[in-house]
C-alpha cells in the first residue's frame, strides 16, 4: 500500500467539558480485535469497565469498486466495546488522500448515526500511525494518546510513509506510552511526555497452568517429554535456523502455537519433533503451557526485534515454567534475573537442555513475583492517571477559568 504523507495538519485547541470525567475512547488500531489477544485488547478491555470504547480496525481491502463502507458490532464479553470495521476497494487504496478522507467520513457517519451521543469529546487512542492524518484533532477530542506497542516501521511490508506519520503523531500526542524501554528512549526526543509501560500479565488467567485441575489439551497431552513450547505470532521476528538446530539437538518435542503471518508456511522448518499447531485461543494457552518443560522466546536478532518487549515473557512467568530466550535487548535489560538469555544457538540449546532437566526454581519464584508486580490492572490505572494529567494541563492551558477552579477530580 502506498499513502502520501501530509506534513501539516491543523490541530485546533478545544475547551474541555470538565463534567465529563468518564470520557469515551476512540481507538485506531492496525490489529483486529478478534486477532491474537495482546496489548491493545488487554488495555482496552479493562478501560471499557469505565469508558465506552470504539475500536476502529484498519481498513479491509476488497476486490470490488464499491464505495467504502463500515460495519459495527458489539463485543458480548465487553458490553462497552464496539468494533468498527471498514471495507475499501483495493484498486483505490494507493490514493492516500482519498483513503484518509474516506476513513474520516465513515467514522463521522457512524458517530453521527448509530453511535450518536456515545463518542462525543473522546480521547483518541492511536496504535496505528498511518491513521493520524485521517483522524487526529478532527473528532472534537479532548486528548490524543499514542500507545506505541511496536516499532512498526521495522516490520516486514511496512509502508514507507509510516515514519513521517509517526513523527506527526509524536509531535501532537498529549501523552505517549511505549511498550519497550529502548523504544521509549527513541520516542522521548520527539515527545517529552513519553512513558515506558512494558509487559503486563493476567496472573489469574495464566496462573491456572499451576493448578492440578487444569488439563493439558488432548492434541499435546501424550507428547513424549521433554516438551519445549512457544506461543505467539509466527512471523519474521522468529529465528527459524535456531529452531531447526534446536530440533536436531536432542530427542525433545517442540510445540509452536500461533498464526503464521508474513512468512511462507512452506519455509518453516519441518522436523518430525516440531509440532506447528497454528492459532489457539487465548483461553487455551495456560493449559497448553502446563504441558511444557521449557518456554521458548526464540527471536531473531535483527531490525524487526530491536525494540520488542515480548508480552509473553511475564505470561510465561505466571505459569511457573523456566524460560529461555535469545538476547533481545529489552529481555536482557528487563528480565535477565528470571529468563535464561542465550547469546548463541549453542548456548540456547544448552540452556534448554539444562532447564528441562533441572529447572532453576529460584528464578521461577522470581518470575512469579515479577508477574504479580506487572498485572494489567495496575498498568491501566497508571495510564489513566497520565491521561488525567494531560487533560488537566490541556484544560488549564486552554481556559484560565478552568485553571483557577482546578481539575483534580480527573
Amino acid at each position: 500500500m502506498t499513502l502520501r504523507a501530509k506534513k501539516n495538519i491543523s490541530f485546533t485547541n478545544k475547551t474541555m467539558d470538565t463534567t465529563q470525567f468518564s470520557y469515551p475512547i476512540i481507538v485506531h488500531c492496525h490489529l483486529r480485535w478478534d486477532g491474537v489477544w495482546q496489548r491493545p485488547q488487554q488495555f482496552l478491555s479493562r478501560l471499557s469497565q469505565r469508558h465506552r470504547v470504539l475500536f476502529c480496525e484498519g481498513p479491509i481491502l476488497v476486490d470490488n469498486n464499491e464505495a467504502p463502507r463500515y460495519e459495527l458490532r458489539q463485543v458480548p464479553e465487553y458490553p462497552n466495546v464496539t468494533v468498527m470495521q471498514s471495507f475499501f476497494p483495493a484498486s483505490r487504496f494507493s490514493d492516500g488522500a482519498w483513503v484518509d478522507s474516506e476513513r474520516l467520513r465513515l467514522l463521522k457517519e457512524a458517530a453521527n448515526g448509530p453511535l450518536k451521543g456515545k463518542f462525543e469529546q473522546p480521547v483518541q487512542w492511536f496504535y496505528d500511525p498511518m491513521a493520524v492524518v485521517a483522524y487526529a484533532r478532527k473528532m472534537d477530542e479532548i486528548a490524543v494518546v499514542y500507545d506505541c506497542m511496536d516499532e512498526l516501521s521495522k516490520f516486514k511490508f511496512a509502508p514507507p510513509e509510516i515514519v513521517e506519520r509517526e513523527r506527526i503523531l509524536l509531535k501532537h500526542a498529549d501523552v505517549v506510552f511505549a511498550g519497550g524501554r529502548k523504544m521509549c528512549e527513541s520516542k522521548t526526543p520527539h515527545n517529552k511526555n513519553c512513558h515506558f509501560y512494558g509487559c503486563g500479565v493476567d496472573v489469574k488467567h495464566f496462573g491456572t497452568a499451576r493448578l492440578d485441575s487444569t488439563e493439558v489439551p488432548a492434541d499435546t497431552r501424550d507428547i513424549k517429554k521433554p516438551v519445549l513450547g512457544y506461543f505467539g505470532v509466527v512471523d519474521e521476528r522468529l529465528d527459524y535456523d535456531l529452531l531447526a538446530k534446536l530440533a536436531d539437538a536432542a530427542d525433545w518435542k517442540i510445540v509452536m502455537i500461533g498464526p503464521v503471518v508474513k512468512v511462507d508456511p512452506a519455509t518453516l522448518p519441518q522436523h518430525p519433533n516440531i509440532k506447528w499447531l497454528g492459532r489457539r485461543e487465548y483461553d487455551q494457552l495456560p493449559a497448553y503451557t502446563k504441558g511444557w518443560d521449557v518456554c521458548l522466546m526464540p527471536f531473531a536478532l535483527n531490525e524487526h526485534t530491536e525494540y520488542i518487549n515480548p508480552t509473553k515473557a511475564c505470561e510465561y512467568m505466571a505459569t511457573a515454567r523456566p524460560i529461555v530466550s535469545t538476547a533481545v535487548p529489552d529481555v536482557v535489560s528487563n528480565f535477565s534475573s528470571v529468563v535464561k538469555v542465550a547469546r548463541s544457538s549453542d548456548e540456547f540449546i544448552e540452556m534448554c537442555r539444562k532447564e528441562a532437566q533441572a529447572p532453576d526454581r529460584e528464578a521461577i519464584q522470581r518470575g512469579i513475583a515479577m508477574a504479580n508486580d506487572n498485572q494489567w490492572e495496575s498498568i491501566v490505572m497508571k495510564l489513566e492517571n497520565h491521561i488525567a494529567e494531560a487533560l488537566d494541563r490541556r484544560a488549564k492551558s486552554n481556559n484560565p477559568a478552568l485553571a483557577a477552579r482546578g481539575l483534580n477530580a480527573l
